[in-house]
């Protein structure tokens, strides 16, 4: 049997206290027996299945929202101490107990009791009940603090397992790290020497490039200019002097003016040096030929 002891005050009495207990067999729906004493007297009496069906029906309740009512005023004291209000009339034994809303308050339940003739017998199992209640709430009370410090070992076995794994885990980072810094510091170095490399090998190629631009673009040139070099225009060949030419013209005209001395004439010299002044005079000044002119007249002689 489950059993309930609870201390409360009385509306007429709010100084004293008195102690109420409610036991049931299975379900406190299916019916309780309740005791309540002062200290000096003591009142019992069993409430039905069918007296709570009533009492719900009374207040027009659902009997399981009434049975829950039931068991916050009566066992579990659920919410402020003034929520419930407990009455009980020595003279007619009657026991009954109210809920207080904001403004009003209604009555929740009533039960019919009966004075015990042995009251000190009833006192007596409610002081050892309490007794026994508490001898086992302390031995769990201690089994709950022995479980607690296990735990509490555990919890600092694991921590300190937890913080030497997370000190090695750091290690390794740490380690990890500087091992792929080197490992990037070569890569880069690499990276940088091969890229200098392709860029020396590009600037090398552009450079071969150019030069074998300018070399063609210089052949090019070189082959264009030369047919139109080597001639000569039309102004050149008129203002340039032909040597060959002049000589011959001029070793014609020596013949010419030799032989005109060499021949006969009949006229007198008077006449005829006239004549070949005259015909020096109207020929071209011929200075460079002088030199060709004596030579010709060393080899006649």
């Amino acid at each position: 049997m489950e059993r309930k002891i609870s201390r409360i005050h009385l509306a007429s009495e709010p100084n004293i206290a008195h102690f109420l207990q409610v036991s049931w067999e299975k379900t406190l729906e299916s019916g309780f027996v309740i005791t309540f004493t002062d200290g000096h007297s003591a009142w019992t009496g069993t409430v039905s299945e069918s007296e709570i069906s009533q009492e719900a029906d009374d207040m027009a309740m659902e009997k399981g929202k009434y049975v829950d009512e039931l068991r916050k005023a009566l066992v579990s004291g659920a919410g402020p101490a003034d929520v419930y209000t407990f009455n009980f009339s020595k003279e007619s034994c009657y026991f009954f107990f109210e809920k207080n809303l904001k403004d009003i308050s209604f009555r929740l339940g009533s039960f019919n009791l009966e004075k015990v003739e042995n009251p000190a017998e009833v006192i007596r199992e409610l002081i050892c009940y309490c007794l026994d209640t508490i001898a086992e709430n302390q031995a769990k009370n201690e089994h709950l603090q022995k479980e607690n410090e296990r735990l509490l070992r555990d919890w600092n076995d694991v921590q300190g397992r937890f913080e030497k794994c997370v000190s090695a885990k750091e290690a390794l980072e740490t380690d990890l790290y500087k091992r792929f810094i080197l490992v990037l510091n070569e890569k880069k170095t690499k990276i940088r020497s091969l890229h200098n490399k392709l860029l020396n090998t590009a600037q090398e190629r552009e450079k071969d490039i150019k030069q074998e631009g300018e070399t063609t673009i210089c052949s090019e040139m070189t082959a264009d200019r030369d047919p139109v070099y080597d001639e000569s225009t039309d102004e050149e060949s008129e203002n340039q002097p032909d040597p060959s030419g002049s000589a011959s013209a001029a070793l014609s005209k020596d013949d010419s003016i030799i032989s005109s001395l060499d021949v006969t004439d009949t006229a007198p010299s008077r006449k005829r040096r006239q004549r070949m002044q005259k015909n020096l005079g109207t020929e071209p000044k011929m200075a460079p030929q002088e030199h060709p002119l004596q030579e010709k007249e060393k080899v006649e002689q």
